[in-house]
């Protein structure tokens, strides 16, 4: 693919995000996804998942604890198969109320991953 298939697809994950389309957002994954977001064990949604069944337990869970007030890709940077994501995420913590703002960058490593197979 190119690089602008390939971004155009993270940014239709991203658009399927906003929407709450997580069926959509799975149907972009391979079957051997592996989602990993790093984070404290407070964080409910936090950790390492595989394939389909995982990122549908991120989804869930991150739907559960948070009520997301904003969600913005905000620029996309692309080379070859590579696509890194650069934002900002804010979020209010519902058996909290407080709200958690932070900038982000999400990419595909599983290049790497696959190099150390």
């Amino acid at each position: 693919m190119s690089e602008q298939q390939n971004v155009q697809i993270v940014k239709d994950a991203y658009a399927a995000f906003q929407r709450g389309d997580v069926a959509t957002i799975l149907g972009l994954l391979s079957d051997d996804v592996t989602w990993e977001l790093l984070g404290p064990a407070e964080t409910p949604y936090a950790g390492l998942r595989r394939g389909h069944e995982g990122g549908a337990e991120f989804f869930r869970l991150l739907s559960e604890s948070n009520e997301v007030l904003a969600f913005e890709p905000h620029r996309f940077l692309a080379e070859g198969d590579l696509v890194i994501v650069l934002g900002r995420y804010e979020a209010r913590v519902k058996s909290t109320g407080r709200v958690a703002k932070t900038d982000w960058v999400h990419f595909d490593s599983a290049a790497w991953a696959q190099a150390y197979r």
